[in-house]
């Protein structure tokens, strides 16, 4: 199981989890969810459900990945399997992002 936090414009908004059997988790923090004035963190992860599930990485994460030419760069540079798109996402989405969106891999024991 690997863990991230997803940060709004650097406030932890939610938890983004890959569980063993490689699907995904995302949940709003009870904060986040319950206080009126603070925003979904998409139009496809809107705050009127708490935690979503899917097979695969939600399409809203997704679409923070490098593609093409600077995908394979980082993929070979970090040495991260193409295909892994959580590892992508943690190694790529820390800081510097297009948007008030920023993902930071949390260290579990």
């Amino acid at each position: 199981m690997r863990q991230a936090a997803v940060l709004y414009k650097n406030e932890s908004a939610g938890l983004l989890t890959q569980l063993n059997n490689g699907s995904f988790v995302f949940r709003y923090h009870d904060n986040w969810f319950k206080e009126d004035s603070k925003p979904a963190i998409s139009l496809t992860l809107p705050k009127n459900r708490q935690e979503y599930q899917s097979e695969h990485l939600f399409p809203f994460f997704y679409n923070m990945l490098p593609e093409g030419s600077n995908k394979q760069v980082v993929c070979f540079e970090l040495r991260i399997d193409p295909k892994d798109y959580f590892g992508l996402l943690l190694a790529t989405a820390k800081f510097d992002t297009i948007g008030a969106i920023q993902i930071k891999k949390i260290v579990t024991k």
